[in-house]
């Protein structure tokens, strides 16, 4: 059974940093793309950053390029999400989300498992 959980979200000032952390269980790992999404209160679900199964591809949108880096530690089953220069309209839940196909790039399309989400609130 896979379980995707994410950790790290929180309350923080604009302007100032989190990382986010995520780990999903009963999948191989590093075999699979990862990717983290978000969700603000009455808007719908984007796509923030994907990153392959080696690492070695990434997407992010434009949004949050130049501010946000995601990476992965595949020894320790881990996905990162680093965020810096934070602003309000980057508050919302954010979710982990893994492909469920091996060795697949499909930047970002087909997640298959999520998590439950991390709320991050960004106050201005």
């Amino acid at each position: 059974q896979v379980q995707v959980m994410e950790s790290g979200g929180g309350l923080v000032q604009a302007g100032g940093s989190l990382t986010l952390s995520c780990t999903a269980s009963g999948l191989t790992s590093g075999a699979v793309s990862m990717g983290w999404f978000r969700q603000a209160q009455g808007k719908e679900r984007e796509v923030v950053s994907c990153i392959g199964h080696r690492g070695m591809v990434t997407y992010y949108a434009d949004s949050v390029k130049g501010r946000f880096t995601i990476s992965r530690d595949n020894a320790k089953n881990m996905l990162y999400l680093q965020m810096s220069s934070l602003k309000p309209e980057d508050t919302a839940m954010y979710y982990c989300a893994a492909d469920g196909n091996l060795y697949v790039w499909d930047t970002c399309a087909g997640m298959d498992y999520w998590g439950k989400g991390t709320l991050v609130t960004i106050s201005s």
